[in-house]
């Protein structure tokens, strides 16, 4: 049985959904009341000065950079907890039937996703750093430094897990179901995927061309999660990826404003280096997983009908 078609167990009412995603809207607003309460303070008690910094999403309050990252990890760790109590208890689905299609969830696709890109990618920044060295400062501070380190390995996959199991889990199985083939939920996810990403500070100064770098992630993490039949590659992956923003470098125009160990001068632009995960590394990377788990089919599994399966116990799929 396909991950899509995994959807099928439990129950899937079109108002289901809705009301799911308003229970994990609320979630989320609930988590961001802790970020609230400190630029607050931190506007000293000032409306006007609050709301003026919410427009910037309290980036520019002077609020400790490490407090900031966890307290936005936060909010998506609300979120999280909603969707779990949406699948539960609205749904009547295991948690695990919106994650994989295995029986029990592949942690060894998670951890070979995580390390093959954190590599990658790691290899990838420090060679341009070695290239064009007058472009970065070195930044090493160790308490900040490490304290970041550890609110990254601990909590960040937190909120990269949230992101992926909520669109190419939850809304990649709805959509699908509803569709009834496969290349409408895997667009569609990528795009919303990549538009929630306007409110990022990036966009201000590159412009909407970053969305294709946003988009283009969308898709990535979709056509694996197709391919592999579940989200744990995806999993690795993304948590990989953020944490490696987080910690490697910094700027001072990006969402992931860090203690990182260095700090990227350069002025923001639109340049080729921007669609080179797009369009070399991730089709790298797809080579690479298509190759150690042997996928086949690509066709029939990112374009390909989807069809209810003759269920007669909802618990023979554990």
């Amino acid at each position: 049985m396909g991950f899509i078609e995994t959807g099928y167990k439990g129950k899937n009412d079109w108002w289901m959904y809705i009301l799911g995603i308003i229970i994990i809207f609320f979630g989320t607003q609930l988590g961001s009341i802790p970020l609230g309460l400190v630029a607050f303070s931190k506007a000293g008690g000032d409306l006007a000065v609050y709301l003026e910094a919410a427009n910037d999403n309290f980036m520019k309050m002077g609020i400790n950079s490490n407090l900031f990252l966890f307290l936005m990890i936060f909010t998506f760790m609300m979120g999280f907890f909603a969707l779990f109590l949406s699948v539960k208890y609205i749904h009547k689905k295991k948690f695990k039937w919106i994650v994989t299609s295995r029986a029990l969830i592949d942690w060894k696709r998670v951890a070979f996703g995580f390390f093959s890109w954190g590599i990658l990618s790691t290899v990838i920044i420090l060679v341009g750093i070695y290239f064009e060295p007058e472009l970065y400062d070195w930044n090493f501070k160790p308490t900040p430094f490490f304290t970041l380190l550890a609110v990254s390995l601990f909590f960040l996959p937190l909120q990269t897990s949230t992101e992926e199991v909520l669109f190419r889990g939850y809304f990649m199985q709805g959509l699908g179901l509803l569709a009834k083939n496969r290349w409408f939920p895997l667009l569609m996810t990528s795009v919303i995927f990549g538009l929630l990403h306007m409110a990022n500070p990036e966009i201000d100064k590159i412009g909407n061309m970053a969305l294709v770098f946003y988009i283009g992630t969308g898709l990535f993490f979709g056509i694996t999660t197709l391919m592999d039949e579940g989200l744990e590659l995806a999993l690795g992956l993304h948590a990989s990826n953020n944490i490696v923003a987080a910690f490697l470098v910094t700027t001072d125009w990006t969402v992931f404003q860090t203690d990182a160990l260095f700090v990227d001068k350069s002025e923001p632009s639109v340049s080729l280096l921007m669609f080179l995960p797009v369009f070399v590394l991730y089709p790298f990377m797809l080579f690479l997983f298509s190759q150690k788990y042997n996928w086949k089919n690509w066709k029939e599994k990112l374009f390909g009908n989807v069809e209810k399966p003759n269920l007669i116990d909802q618990n023979e799929f554990s």
